[in-house]
């Protein structure tokens, strides 16, 4: 079966949280699984990997330590804190957003069919060099998952006090998040149906395909510390 490089690293880095010890702070976690996806890699590819971002395991993650109290935000997650939310937005995803927007409106207007651009999606490959190109800040810019060192200022770490909170975590396949998975799922379901591009009310890198729920990958968790 074939698995996206996202997928691979999502796989590798459950596993490593299932043995990771219990009392970590965020700096060794940091360190424990860029070496743990590290040692995936074949050395003879570590150049390539160097050079080439874009073939790297790579994925995003927040994590809640119970006995740091901490949230720990690595890549472009989001997150819910008594209902105030937290973002760890790529730097430059809202201007490739909005250029993909402008060029689908063009493309639009030449003549082309919200069916065509779901089934083909012509105004994300146009910025599709620029995402590529972006890969280059990896560890640099934002901080990703990817088997090499993770620069800590760029990792917002929240530490929370002793009083009851509700946290919600999630993916950004979430345009809106809400307190609840029914709510969030709502809000997704009506973007897709009133703006399946993703030009309108929200601005995403790429559109709802045809026959897909969502336009990104979504994981959802709601708890109380």
């Amino acid at each position: 079966m074939f698995r996206s490089n996202g997928r691979q690293a999502m796989r590798l880095v459950s596993r490593y949280l299932h043995k990771a010890p219990k009392q970590m702070s965020c700096h060794e976690f940091l360190r424990g699984v860029t070496a743990y996806i590290r040692k995936h890699y074949s050395k003879s590819r570590l150049q390539q990997f160097a050079e080439h971002p874009e073939d790297r395991l790579t994925c995003s993650a927040i994590v809640y330590s119970r006995l740091q109290r901490q949230i720990w935000m690595i890549g472009d997650c989001q997150c819910l804190l008594d209902g105030q939310l937290l973002e760890n937005p790529k730097p430059a995803e809202a201007v490739y957003a909005a250029k993909r927007s402008e060029k689908a409106r063009q493309l639009l207007a030449a003549g082309a069919t919200i069916d065509d651009l779901r089934t083909h999606d012509a105004a994300r490959d146009f910025i599709l060099p620029d995402i590529i190109e972006s890969t280059k800040g990896q560890n640099v810019e934002y901080s990703v998952i990817d088997g090499f060192p993770i620069p800590e200022q760029l990792v917002p770490v929240y530490t929370l006090d002793f009083q009851p909170h509700q946290l919600v975590f999630a993916s950004d396949g979430y345009p809106f998040l809400r307190p609840t998975l029914a709510e969030s799922e709502h809000l997704l379901a009506e973007q897709r149906k009133n703006d399946p591009l993703n030009i309108n009310t929200f601005l995403a890198s790429k559109a709802f395909m045809k026959g897909q729920e969502s336009f990104d990958d979504r994981t959802f968790i709601s708890f109380e510390v």
